[in-house]
């Protein structure tokens, strides 16, 4: 997690990108096509906002998931992890949804040039989740061509699937709705419950929370059988897994851990380091 007088500095970025919607330069990449970059739908940019660019460097590195931090200030929107770090500029708008939007309509419907697969937009809530949610929603709303929808039980997918992460206060009022904009991320206590991947489409948790493994050594046989169960179970529901508090400092352990959750089929892989997973997944999928 960065540290105050890092995140001062990543307001100067945030700042610059509010008067203007902009699109991440063009660069060449591994796995490109002739479509485009082809994406990492498992890379996961945890505490996205964090980064000179936010979105955009996410983009660049072509990852398929990004997540932000969102609190409710006076009626806006505002990105940071903590409240010291709010900043008027750097609002959800700015920073994600008006160059989502931008980005969709220069691609012809798709955040990546000939790849419909919906990006994932996690949206951590730290405030209170139902009022929260409430303004979200209508946020939401001023792009109605941009996320995937639920309509009296039917999913209808879009560019960008939000993921409503956080408070779990936000739940009631998703829950209560027959037509919404937005998802919820459940977690390991909500796998085999009542809620369907229509309402619960993702699964998290803290990594720390459920095994000892670090990295380090071999992994223990019943936690590798375990999590192989998990991600069965979330699979057979048509839901998809992630854990956060996962190693995330390069070297062997994270690497020994990544490569087991590729093995598993957890779905998203959760980083700081984008350009650190990017290359550990083109690495990965040319092996």
């Amino acid at each position: 997690m960065a540290l105050t007088t890092r995140r001062r500095v990543l307001t100067t970025f945030g700042a610059a990108l509010a008067g203007a919607v902009a699109l991440p330069a063009t660069r060449a990449v591994a796995g490109e096509n002739r479509h485009g970059p082809r994406p990492l739908w498992r890379a996961h940019a945890h505490n996205d906002y964090e980064h000179p660019r936010p979105l955009l460097d996410a983009l660049d590195h072509r990852f398929g998931s990004v997540e932000a931090d969102i609190h409710l200030v006076g009626g806006q929107l505002l990105v940071a992890h903590d409240p010291e770090d709010l900043d008027p500029a750097r609002t959800l708008e700015s920073l994600y949804l008006d160059p989502l939007a931008a980005r969709v309509r220069a691609h012809h419907g798709s955040v990546y040039r000939g790849h419909r697969r919906p990006l994932q937009l996690l949206i951590d809530i730290k405030t209170e989740g139902a009022s929260t949610y409430l303004e979200l929603d209508r946020h939401l709303a001023r792009h109605k061509h941009l996320f995937t929808t639920y309509v009296h039980g039917r999913v209808f997918p879009g560019p960008v699937t939000a993921v409503i992460s956080g408070d779990r206060a936000a739940r009631v009022p998703m829950a209560a709705q027959t037509s919404r904009r937005a998802f919820y991320d459940g977690r390991l206590a909500d796998l085999g419950g009542p809620a369907p991947a229509s309402f619960a489409p993702l699964i998290s948790d803290n990594w720390t929370h459920h095994f000892t493994w670090r990295g380090v050594g071999p992994f223990p046989a019943a936690e590798r059988q375990k999590l192989h169960g998990i991600v069965e179970a979330a699979h057979a529901r048509g839901q998809r897994v992630r854990f956060w508090a996962t190693p995330d400092t390069p070297g062997p352990a994270r690497d020994a851990l990544w490569s087991e959750l590729v093995a598993a089929g957890v779905d998203h892989l959760n980083t700081d380091d984008l350009a650190g997973l990017e290359a550990f997944l083109d690495a990965h999928d040319r092996a």
